[in-house]
């Protein structure tokens, strides 16, 4: 059977599926034919929801790169005023702005949605496909894909919740739940400034009203199509260590000829030797004064979700996904598991000094250039663990490495029985998804900016499709999935409106 044959096929069981009530919160909602009328737009309106992701797609923010972050934000607000909010404004901040949304159809419940608009840097030279025209792509294994920088991270599975709200209209029914829509252009950075978004009075107003927030994600498993539900995220704190001849007082001020390192010190070399006091010998533990000191532990419940998880998650499916063979220490994969939920990091992100083009260039650098990032879990905070790594440098005569931060955030942790958890967990399984409970995702975002006061809502991830490749080149998006077990665009919008009808009614 053809690929566009067997989508044809899918696509007629889940309008079936729709219809006979599968994707309804209620029954009464599911005789009213509404979910099926929705369902007819989206599928409609499936042209118009490809090209807003590429259109989206050819407008890279760089916040890193000051790159069209004016540009993003006015994007974000038409795309915001197009979906149907009611109120659209642009949030200033020390940095780059924010977006402030609400549409308030008069429903007794708020729903928070998280959305960033900036993404990582590209190098054209790394793609197959030019990572700015979000060019439509057949995937072997998965049918076709838009394949460009931010296609997954995030404006992918944002376009789609989006799409959620323009069938809703387009199918002439309201949002079951009000909505109030946040937005940063400086995630990719370590969102610095996101908290004077979200403590604006008028936007705290408003998140205090939600049950949660949640930040759209596209992360089935191509093997079953199962999902994670994250109860939290470890935080992060980005930064860089800088060697430099001029700060040291020793080795050169700028770069000199290779030839004087017999008599002159060298500043990337007391860079290696500074990286190295902060790890152990293999680099896998931070051996920081203090660094573990205010670790949690993980809980008898977290033990027994992530045994679980090893069971229901796909060791080989991770192992391809990230092209490793083996885990630190040859662990077993629940073990494995339990590290990554649990262990602190310090990962070396880049090392630059000195020339690195073709050939050589003999020379001895002025300075060097560690980018670092610290992944951090309960009970640490990112001004704890950057305290703790100034103060370990300068004990151990480092005194002169500069640390430069550049952003970062607390991590996260929600309650497995608020609304929010629970709503995830039913749309899920209304819809047939193998569902894993997660104790927290390794990766991070600015949740820990909701969860913590003076907000202190739930917080997490949801979604359907599938994509992958967030900060790497050939990053893509599923718009339309060979794999049955898998979503394509419009099941992914699907599962945004069904999501919010379970959040609208779930006690």
């Amino acid at each position: 059977m053809s690929d566009e044959l067997l989508l044809q096929n899918r696509r007629t069981l889940l309008a079936g599926a729709a219809a006979a009530g599968l994707f309804a919160p209620g029954l009464a909602f599911a005789q009213s034919g509404d979910m099926a009328a929705v369902r007819r737009a989206a599928e409609q309106g499936y042209d118009a929801s490809v090209k807003r992701i590429q259109d989206w797609i050819a407008l890279p923010s760089i916040a890193a790169e000051n790159l069209n972050m004016e540009e993003g934000c006015r994007y974000v607000m038409d795309l915001a005023r197009d979906a149907g909010f009611q109120h659209v404004e642009r949030i200033p901040t020390d940095g780059h702005p924010g977006v402030f949304a609400t549409l308030d159809v008069g429903a007794k419940r708020w729903m928070g949605i998280y959305f960033m608009y900036d993404v990582k840097q590209y190098d054209p030279a790394e793609w197959s496909s030019p990572p700015l025209e979000a060019r439509i792509v057949d995937k072997p294994g998965f049918g076709k894909v838009i394949m460009g920088r931010g296609a997954v991270n995030q404006k992918g599975p944002e376009a789609t919740f989006l799409a959620a709200l323009h069938a809703l209209r387009a199918a002439g029914r309201k949002p079951p739940v009000n909505i109030a829509l946040v937005c940063e252009g400086e995630e990719e950075i370590g969102s610095p400034n996101f908290r004077q978004i979200v403590t604006r009075p008028n936007v705290l107003a408003a998140l205090k009203k939600c049950e949660g927030v949640v930040i759209p994600a596209g992360w089935q498993s191509p093997s079953n199509g199962g999902v994670s539900v994250n109860l939290g995220a470890k935080g992060i704190a980005e930064l860089e260590l800088v060697a430099s001849g001029a700060k040291w007082g020793r080795g050169p001020k700028t770069d000199i000829h290779s030839s004087q390192k017999a008599i002159v010190d060298s500043p990337a070399w007391r860079l290696i030797q500074a990286l190295q006091t902060l790890v152990t010998p293999d680099g896998n533990t931070p051996v920081v004064d203090g660094f573990f000191d205010k670790v949690r532990p993980l809980t008898p419940r977290e033990k027994e979700l992530l045994a679980l998880a090893a069971r229901q998650m796909s060791e080989a499916d991770a192992k391809v996904a990230l092209g490793v063979d083996r885990w630190i220490d040859d662990l077993p994969w629940d073990k494995a598991l339990e590290r990554l939920a649990s262990q602190p990091t310090i990962n070396i992100e880049g090392l630059v000094s000195g020339y690195t083009g073709p050939g050589g260039k003999t020379i001895l650098p002025g300075r060097a250039v560690a980018k670092i990032d610290m992944r951090l879990v309960p009970n640490q905070t990112m001004e704890d663990a950057v305290a703790k790594l100034r103060a370990h440098l300068d004990k151990r005569g480092f005194s002169d490495i500069e640390v430069n931060v550049s952003g970062g955030y607390d991590p996260t942790e929600t309650d497995e029985n608020s609304r929010l958890i629970r709503a995830e967990i039913a749309t899920y399984e209304k819809r047939g998804v193998p569902v894993t409970v997660y104790p927290r995702l390794a990766g991070s975002w600015p949740g820990a900016v909701f969860t913590s006061p003076p907000v202190s809502l739930p917080a997490g991830q949801f979604g359907l499709g599938h994509g992958s490749g967030a900060h790497a080149p050939d990053e893509y998006y599923v718009i339309e999935s060979s794999n049955p077990k898998v979503e394509g665009l419009v099941g992914a919008t699907m599962g945004y409106v069904d999501f919010l009808y379970e959040i609208a009614s779930i006690r």
